[in-house]
This record gives structure tokens, sequence and C-alpha cells, in this order.
């Protein structure tokens, strides 16, 4: 590569780098890493092995640190950087930045100081699991992380199940088995794929209903999850099915949790549900 580096227009630059094969980065991101005057990192150790790879030189650049746990004046020197006439560029240890990863402080910051983002958009493992699963991909929500504990974790599924689009989520592989048994609990046995380890060595991706799923999966689960989650079938819901469903969620959650979920997953207004769960409370 040439190690002559152009010049970028002040400004902060979101670059999506490869969840895993390293070959998947674009040419304008390597553009960015070459001629940008400031390096901002999630993890400064594989963005400088990721320019290793590429043979982009760093010809003394600084490369900075900038994460979640990142103290405010590191956001703030960048900033001032750019306002300084200063070109910086972003990148998150995989993927796109601001999806589920790092970069909205300091995206956020640059726009309230009327300083141009710009997005390099590349690899996002979101995208990559939308174009695997053999899912409706024409309406999607992405949910990252749900809650780690069991009771947020069915309360969030709850208030997704109603969504009329297809769910992808992000899991860590030590709570992947809590995650399907919870989607199963909650919505029923819907169609789904599990991504693994997307454009990696080990790339795998399971894809069948969430509880074939669940039984299908191995004891230890290793590297990146996506789930994906088909949408549910509209149909109609009687009192006795409400009934029902609060029966059982009051079993092993408050009144007011089983409510937000059982209503989440019918799509049925809140206090309508609320109401009834009184009543049954009452009763």
């Amino acid at each position: 590569m040439n190690e002559d580096r152009g010049r970028l227009s002040p400004g902060v630059y979101l670059a999506a780098t490869p969840i895993g094969a390293a070959r998947d980065i674009t040419l304008r991101a390597l553009d960015l890493l070459r001629d940008a005057d400031v390096i901002a990192a999630e993890d400064t150790r594989s963005a400088r092995k990721l320019m290793e790879i590429h043979g982009v030189p760093l010809n003394g650049r600084r490369v900075v640190a900038c994460h979640d746990h990142s103290g405010e004046g590191v956001v703030a020197g960048l900033v001032e950087a750019v306002a300084g006439g200063a070109s910086v560029v972003y990148v998150s240890e995989a993927g796109t930045p601001l999806v589920s990863d790092p970069g909205f402080t300091l995206a956020r910051a640059a726009i309230a100081r009327g300083l141009p983002v710009v997005a390099a958009p590349g690899a996002s493992a979101v995208l990559a699991a939308l174009a695997v699963a053999g899912l409706p991909a024409d309406r999607f929500l992405f949910a990252g992380f749900l809650p780690t504990t069991e009771a947020a974790r069915r309360v969030a599924i709850a208030e997704l199940g109603a969504v009329p689009a297809t769910l992808v989520l992000y899991e860590s592989p030590k709570r992947v088995h809590a995650l399907l048994t919870d989607l199963v609990a909650v919505l029923g046995d819907r169609e789904a794929a599990v991504c693994r380890e997307l454009t990696k060595r080990f790339e795998e991706v399971r894809r069948g209903t969430l509880r074939a799923l669940l039984e299908g999966l191995g004891d230890e689960v290793r590297g990146e999850v996506v789930v994906v989650v088909g949408r549910g079938a509209p149909r109609e819901v009687t009192e006795a099915d409400i009934r029902a469903r609060l029966a059982e969620a009051m079993g092993t959650m408050r009144m007011k949790d089983a409510a937000t979920a059982v209503a989440g997953a019918l799509g049925l207004p809140r206090q309508r549900v609320y109401q009834l769960a009184l009543g049954m409370k009452d009763e």
C-alpha cells in the first residue's frame, strides 16, 4: 500500500471493521485508517493488528483507546482535535461502531459541537445473520443484548413479541441456552436461526423452530452468537387465553411484570391485561 497519506477533511469517521475474516474490510475503511490524523479504537491492539495485516502504516500517528469505560476527557480531547482541524477515524473491535458497540458518546459530542460525523459502512453481524437465517428480512428489529436475569429477559421478550418483524438478538454463548428457553416460554415455537462465529473459520448456522434449536444445542457453545427469530402469526385472543397466560406468568413474576409480559406476547394493551390481572388477584 502506498505510504503517502492523503488529506481528509476534519470530522469523525465511523469505520466498520471485519467481524471475522480480515479481508472483509472495505477499501474506504483502509483509506480512512491510512489518512486520518488520529485513530480512535475500542481496542487499540485489534486496530493495530488490523492495520498491520493490511499494510497500513501508523507513521507516528496517535492511536487512542475510546470505549464505554473511557473517561469524559478522552471524548472531549478527540472532539477538540476535530474542532482544531483534525480528522479522527473511529473503529470498534469488530463490526460497525454504535451497533451494540461503542462510538455513540463520541458521535453525539461531535454533533453537539456542529462537527461532521461520517459513516463508512461495512461488516455487521446483524446484517450477516439476516442474510443467512432464511427468515423474512423486509422488516426487522435489532434488539441487541437482552437483560441477563430471567424475569427481566422474559419481560423484554414479551415486549418484542408483538412487533410485526423479524427479531435479531445478540447473546453470550454462556447464556444462549437460557435465552432460547425464555423465547420458547414467551413466544412459543417460532421459526428461528442461531448463527455462530459468522465469517470465521468455524461459522455455523442452525435453522428450525426455537424448541428444536434449543434441544439441538450442545452443552457448550463457543464464539459470538446471533439469534434471529421469525415474526409471530396473528391470531384471535380470548379472555380465557389471557387468563391462562397470566396465571402461568404470575407463578414466576410479580403481577406488574406478568401483565407487561402477557400484553407484549399477545399484542394487547397493557392496561387491559393489568386490570384483568388485578381481578384475578381479587378472586
